[in-house]
């Protein structure tokens, strides 16, 4: 892994839990780690509930827009955790692969995408911990 470590989240229309996680990361580990999302057949805009959700904990994604998965990504990128990409996602020797599954936030409102939000957050703290060393944080 590199000195600074390279994640992407993963899933289908990059427009809710891998918007989130990447909000998650960014928001808690700053610039020690790098951030990206994408998805296999990205959506037209992010899910609104997943910014409204994010913005009651003090994160804006209202500017985020869903970007396609592309192999240029997951080769630059240490870390790929998909959220329901299926087969879609690309696989290349010495990545380290994690799959978070989630519930998809998809046509669902703000009160049952604030317990996505928050497992999200859990899993992305214990992301952190495992990838930045004790000293850097």
């Amino acid at each position: 892994m590199s000195e600074k470590p390279s994640v992407l989240f993963v899933c289908v229309h990059n427009a809710g839990r891998s918007q989130m996680a990447a909000a998650w990361l960014t928001h808690l580990a700053g610039d020690r780690v790098e951030v990206r999302s994408a998805g296999s057949a990205p959506a037209d805009e992010v899910n609104p509930a997943a910014v409204e959700a994010m913005r009651e904990v003090g994160i804006d994604m209202s500017a985020e827009v869903p970007k396609v998965l592309t192999t240029e990504a997951v080769r630059a990128s240490d870390v790929v955790i998909t959220m329901g990409c299926g087969d879609t996602c690309p696989v290349f020797p010495g990545k380290r692969y994690l799959d978070w599954r989630l519930e998809d936030p998809a046509g669902r409102g703000v009160e049952a995408v604030r317990p996505i939000r928050d497992e999200i957050r859990r899993r992305v703290e214990e992301l952190i911990a495992e990838l930045v060393p004790q000293g850097a944080r």
